[in-house]
């Protein structure tokens, strides 16, 4: 295939042996990753995107399957490559995209629909001007494949990317959103009112301001399609007037109109608008949510009522799972525990509705919403059974926003909640595994006192009784619920572990595969939750052998392996030294894992297995785990390895999270075993400088997080081997400080002690460029909890003083408010250093300008300030101090 021309044309050879191609892939029976290979070798002519628009867009006598199929390969490559490609080519494939909006067949039409939205999401819509003049002269159209077309390629880009038409667009007098919204509420097809209901509802729930200051104009036919007479078009959401409608839509006796109705409410807070708008609507909406929250009688959810645990899963009854790499400092992310149940419907969309009700409004919504409960509550008939099991729901739905009011409570809320453990209806005992934990902050809370100990027992071997159930979903939910609860009681279940041990590993051996993941990660909780109790020959010979059988059972590429890498990871660092006797041959698994994932990248053949880079990340966690629990015991093992080589490897991997568990492993082993990494430690720290220094930071955050922390754990390992990068690096950290705002919090905080370090061991090389930083950094110091690595950054910061006494000057309100920030500097040593910068500024800042300096601070920070300057146990050191200038000093915060 040549390069394209300015007016590029298929060379027929080509179009048929690519045609040919996609047609096998659309045969059930042919080699699938042959065919992926060969269209691979195909992928790296220059046009061969342009054959696959030609192929979707022109190719008539070929059947739609093959043109679709040319369209979805299509619009996955331009995924990646389209930035890359030749003008001419993007310009190719975007003008044969435009008349497949008209196409007449339905699945041509909405193949290039998706591409386009996929053009927009990486362009926008000002590199592609031709596109709203376009979509405009569909709507327009008097004929409806057109103006379907249209609609449909509008409403996914309302779904992918509703931000780009609320934008101000060069060559435009006004928002393409403002062009577009008066045509989507116009239509008399069904089949289009019900793809603009889609993209208006985008809108209507993020609420831009275009939208939010002109609803009347917008939704002024709201109402005559909330009477229309197709179902789906009911879904359809000036604000008052919506809630209203809402309200009324979401009693509609149609589930999926319910439902639409339902997301508005979670759609409403989440946007902050005004809650005084809402709160006299929550007496009527309540009711609704509750009786919404009871099951549906086609529910899927009522097939689980049966013992089932000794049936086998089915294939699809494994849901996908996703490991989340190893991250090095605070994270932001919150835990899914509430996985009510396992699809999306009105049940647990109005158990999220109440739960973010009760957040915003509080204790406000209990007078109308206890009654209800209690009364379901109090019906003990089988045939009420689902109210019952909602009543439950929407009190663990309510813990979190209400807990104020329900905590007085609490102890007969909890105590009415355990003998529902036991209940005859497992989807009763499911949800109350649920609820339960829900107040495990509580539960453990109260272990001091004789009642709740009791009750903390109670609840254990309840959970733990639950555990072993007959039926697979209440053994999730209970599984789910124990772990929770494991993490509040921590080191409370150190004297239980016996009874814990034999009920999990009795679940061990009773469940199936999808459960077995849960037992995992129980496990794994609890190592993080004991620890070094867990250290003990009694436990470990309960604990390792079902799962070192487990471990030699599966195959390097069984994706079961993935769970069982997790827990391993958890219960090594718990173990510490005491994993040595477990240690060597699962370190050599992991290595045989990412050799053969290497391997199989580039070479999948030759590997045996499949490209699977969640086996290397599972497999450099573990690695971080032994690590991080043998400590220098992992020495012999990396010593007679390769593994240096393989981590410099990964570190340069494309996949991000690939190279996220690289570095956090790259730290782990620059904290026990430094002198292995020496050999390539040049490239080590270029690498990891790298991943600093990237346009795409934010997309990439964890993986710089990871990669800031290993430089500062090399730094102060290596000391002045790493000054020849030092500036480097230093020049990558102080943008991230000075612009923190939007950032992730444990890389503003990973940027200034790695900073602190390279100072410590590089004060020559820093403090010459430390006026440049010295705000930001001490701003972002003074963010940091008490601890060891804070204490290495204070040390960088008193030898760059020392260094260069005048680069602080400008910055010394910002200088002590960080040191006022700790509540106890702990080590002696470090003590005394600040003590000393402090009396050297003070002695040498005459006339009054200490005093200036001190009357710039807030009464609680000099207060902290002087505990370091009332130490009389140096003697006054002017000399060092004499040479600063008195000029230059900033005493403005």
């Amino acid at each position: 295939m040549a390069a394209a021309p300015t007016t590029w044309q298929p060379q027929e050879e080509g179009f048929k042996e690519i045609c040919g191609l996609l047609e096998q892939q659309i045969s059930p029976s042919s080699d699938k990753s042959q065919i992926w290979q060969q269209l691979q070798h195909y992928s790296q002519f220059p046009d061969f995107n342009n054959y696959l628009a030609f192929i979707l867009a022109r190719a008539e006598g070929k059947s739609v399957e093959v043109r679709q199929a040319a369209g979805l390969l299509l619009k996955n490559n331009l995924k990646t490559a389209f930035k890359s490609m030749p003008a001419a080519n993007q310009d190719y494939i975007k003008s044969e995209l435009l008349p497949c909006l008209g196409a007449a067949d339905r699945q041509i039409r909405s193949t290039a629909g998706t591409i386009i939205s996929v053009l927009v999401q990486l362009g926008g819509v000002f590199a592609w001007p031709e596109l709203l003049h376009a979509l405009v002269k569909c709507l327009d159209s008097n004929e409806l494949s057109h103006m379907e077309g249209a609609m449909d390629a509008l409403s996914k880009i309302c779904e992918d990317v509703p931000q780009v038409l609320d934008s101000e667009t060069p060559g435009l007098s006004e928002r393409p959103i403002n062009i577009f919204l008066p045509r989507l509420l116009q239509s008399p097809h069904v089949s289009l009112r019900k793809l603009s209901l889609g993209s208006v509802n985008q809108y209507i729930m993020l609420m831009p301001t275009v939208l939010y200051m002109s609803m009347d104009k917008y939704l002024q036919g709201l109402f005559v399609l909330a009477n229309d007479p197709a179902a789906e078009v009911r879904k359809l959401p000036h604000l008052r007037n919506v809630i209203e409608y809402m309200l009324q839509v979401n009693k509609d006796p149609d589930e999926e109109v319910a439902l639409e109705a339902c997301e508005f409410w979670s759609a409403y807070c989440e946007a902050q608008l005004p809650p005084e708008n809402f709160r006299e609507f929550l007496p009527r909406l309540i009711p609704v949510l509750l009786s919404n929250m009871a099951y549906a009688e086609d529910d899927e959810s009522l097939a689980d009522a049966e013992d089932d645990g000794s049936l086998p899963d089915r294939d699809q009854d494994l849901k996908p799972r996703f490991h989340s790499s190893r991250f090095h400092g605070s994270e932001d992310a919150e835990d899914d525990d509430d996985d009510i149940v396992n699809i999306w419907n009105l049940r647990k969309c109005s158990a999220a509705a109440l739960d973010i009700l009760s957040n915003v409004f509080g204790d406000e919504i209990l007078p109308t919403m206890m009654p209800v409960v209690q009364a379901n509550l109090s019906n003990t008939a089988d045939t009420a059974w689902k109210e019952r099991e909602a009543a439950v729901l929407a009190l663990g739905a309510i813990a979190e926003g209400c807990i104020s009011g329900l905590y007085p409570h609490l102890p007969q809320i909890v105590a009415f909640l355990i003998p529902l453990l036991d209940d005859k209806f497992p989807l009763i005992r499911s949800i109350s595994c649920w609820t339960v934990s829900r107040f495990s902050k509580f539960i453990v809370q109260g272990i001091d006192h004789r009642e709740g100990h009791e009750q903390f027992d109670k609840v254990l071997m309840g959970l733990l009784r639950r555990i072993l159930d007959n039926n697979k979903r209440v053994q999730e939910a209970a599984c789910s619920a124990f772990a929770t609860l494991e993490e509040e009681a921590a080191e409370e279940l150190a004297p239980r572990l016996d009874v814990i041990l034999q009920h999990l590993m009795c679940a061990f051996g009773k469940y199936q595969r999808r459960n077995l993941r849960i037992v995992y990660d129980a496990i794994g909780t609890l190592a993080d939750a004991v620890g070094g109790e867990l250290n003990q020959p009694a436990h470990l010979d309960v604990l390792m052998p079902p799962l070192i059988a487990k471990w030699q059972q599966l195959s390097n590429s069984d994706k079961d392996l993935f769970p069982l890498l997790e827990c391993f990871t958890s219960i090594a660092q718990a173990l510490g030294s005491g994993f040595s006797q477990f240690a060597q041959p699962v370190f050599q698994r992991c290595m045989d894992i990412i050799q053969t994932q290497q391997l199989a990248k580039v070479d999948p053949v030759s590997a045996g297995v499949q490209y699977d880079k969640e086996f290397m990340v599972c497999s450099l966690d573990l690695l971080s785990g032994l690590a991080e629990g043998l400590g220098s015991g992992i020495e012999s093992l990396v010593s007679q390895s390769n593994l240096r080589d393989l981590l410099l490897q990964c570190c340069m991997n494309d996949a991000p999270d690939v190279r996220q568990s690289a570095f956090a492993l790259l730290g782990d082993l620059a904290r026990v075993c430094p002198i292995h990494l020496h050999p390539r430690l040049p490239e080590f720290l270029d690498v990891s400088a790298k991943q600093l220094n990237t346009p795409k930071l934010k997309e990439t955050v964890s993986v710089a997080n990871n990669a800031c922390w290993a430089i500062g754990e090399l730094a102060i390992k290596v000391n002045q081997e790493i000054s020849p990068i030092a500036m480097t690096v230093i020049s990558c950290l102080v943008p991230i400080l000075q612009h923190a705002e939007g950032l992730n919090k444990s890389l503003i905080e990973n940027s200034a002690i790695t900073l602190g370090r390279l100072a410590w061991v590089c004060p020559e090389i820093v403090s010459q460029h430390m006026e440049h930083f010295m705000q930001s950094w001490c701003i972002a110091l003074s963010m940091i909890r008490d601890d060891i690595e804070k204490e290495d950054a204070f040390r960088g910061l008193c030898a760059m003083v020392r260094a260069n006494p005048s680069g602080a000057l400008s910055s010394l309100v910002f200088m002590c408010k960080a040191i006022a920030s700790w509540h106890e500097i702990r080590s002696e040593e470090l003590h005394n250093e600040v003590c000393q910068v402090l009396l050297g500024y003070k002695q040498m800042l005459k006339n009054g300008a200490w005093e200036q300096c001190m009357s710039a601070l807030e009464p609680p920070v000099k207060d902290k300030l002087s505990k370091y300057q009332s130490d009389d146990s140096f003697e006054q050191n002017t000399e060092f101090w004499s040479h600063v200038p008195s000029k230059g000093v900033s005493f403005e915060d």
